[in-house]
């Protein structure tokens, strides 16, 4: 009777699910026993006792009157929050124990916009800007199953869709802007929004299938297209946009199981091919040609005015996965599938993505890896506001401070030398 009901769920599970890996993965399942199927993996979940310490920091209060400018908001200061993206921000099976835990997106622990608890039970963006504003609106509360209809109830503002490419993400920015312009309390006009975007990395995955799709210029046009439609319609927002992965390192995390074999299938053109092949160089310059006009086309000043900025926010651009003393990787930063965080990894990408927040674009600090914690950082006293200004003005004013000095050093050389 109980395999009977393991059988019976993994049926439903999975036929709740679109797509061809999907399907592939439904036929791997018949060749394993129900009980290697529901065996627990050691590491993968967070046990419901566990507490982290208090996070606390001199100044966590509001500013005196609603700000009026972007680059003089707090955290303390933001009322909405929300996050875009795909399965590393639905959070696919962030906590799930076995290979049937899969195709649930724990979305209410994703590192971006996870609102389960607080920050003593897990540590996500959400949660911590909750510790400077408790009554902010959009952490998602509850875990949903992939491609199956959701609530906002369910899902509270984290909007992104599993499986989605940057071809896609336009969808999402129109159900953002549709949303807060409709969602009871939140005012639209006057509150200030906080959205986290990580997108592109499903780009890179197909890039083989379709070169001209998926290639870096499209990613570009289509992620321009979705924050000017974002910066043209939303009053008070502040965007995070987080610098893609270098992806080569996933291909090392594998294991000779069932899950493994779902890395295939989300990511076939990064792990496919053989190691010293043309087209796995192909792909990894692909990769890196991605991060080098993400950061040409958010180090301008193309969006940035007095209420609206998108902000890059650089530390996964070369953090390596991460490793056990003998140097193999550590599998309990990864799902069952071998590819996607589970919590370990979300809290880690939340304490980059603070940090990043309170560092000015020329001083952001890198992950280099995930072995070594991130320590959470406050907001200094000199710059309690989260920093928006985009680096090619943080360079022009750079330069005038330094042309200002030089000026005034040279007139004051010949007045000292007429006097």
């Amino acid at each position: 009777m109980k395999f009977l009901i393991l059988a019976i769920t993994t049926h439903v599970l999975l036929c709740c699910v679109n797509g061809d890996w999907w399907n592939e993965y439904e036929e791997a399942l018949k060749y394993y026993s129900q009980e290697e199927l529901s065996q627990e993996q050691p590491g993968k979940i967070r046990p419901q006792s566990f507490q982290h310490p208090p996070f606390q920091c001199p100044d966590m209060s509001p500013s005196p009157t609603i700000p009026t400018s972007v680059e003089r908001v707090k955290a303390a200061d933001i009322k909405v929050i929300a996050a875009l993206g795909d399965s590393l921000t639905t959070a696919i099976a962030a906590n799930a124990s076995n290979i049937l835990g899969v195709p649930f997106e724990y979305r209410h622990v994703s590192w971006s916009i996870g609102g389960h608890g607080t920050y003593h039970d897990v540590i996500t963006l959400a949660n911590i800007v909750k510790l400077f504003n408790p009554n902010i609106l959009g952490p998602a509360p509850l875990r949903t199953l992939h491609n199956h209809p959701t609530t906002l109830n369910e899902t509270g503002f984290n909007l992104a869709v599993t499986g989605h490419n940057t071809v896609n993400f336009s969808e999402q920015a129109r159900n953002l802007i549709d949303t807060f312009k409709t969602y009871p309390g939140l005012n639209f006009e006057e509150d200030w929004k906080l959205v986290t975007i990580l997108i592109g990395m499903n780009d890179i995955c197909d890039y083989c299938k379709d070169k001209t799709l998926f290639s870096p210029d499209s990613f570009i046009h289509y992620l321009t297209e979705s924050l000017e439609m974002m910066m043209n319609e939303v009053p008070r927002m502040i965007v995070n946009m987080v610098q893609i992965l270098t992806m080569k390192p996933l291909r090392e995390v594998k294991k000779p199981n069932l899950g493994c074999i779902l890395q295939k299938k989300f990511c076939s053109c990064l792990v496919l091919p053989d190691e010293n092949s043309t087209e796995l160089a192909e792909l990894v310059e692909a990769n890196l040609q991605f991060q080098r006009k993400l950061e040409e086309l958010l180090n301008s000043d193309r969006f940035f005015k007095e209420d609206f900025a998108v902000v890059l926010q650089p530390y996964l651009t070369h953090a390596n996965p991460p490793r056990l003393a003998d140097g193999t990787i550590d599998l309990s930063f990864f799902t069952p599938d071998c590819f996607h965080f589970t919590i370990k990894g979300h809290e880690e990408l939340a304490k980059g993505l603070w940090n990043n927040m309170f560092q000015p674009a020329d001083r952001k600090q890198m992950i280099n890896s995930f072995s070594d914690p991130v320590e959470l950082i406050c907001p200094s006293a000199e710059h309690p506001y989260i920093y928006t200004r985009p680096k090619a003005l943080s360079s022009a004013k750079s330069l005038q401070i330094t042309w200002t000095l030089m000026t005034l050093t040279g007139l004051l050389t010949v007045w000292m030398s007429v006097y």
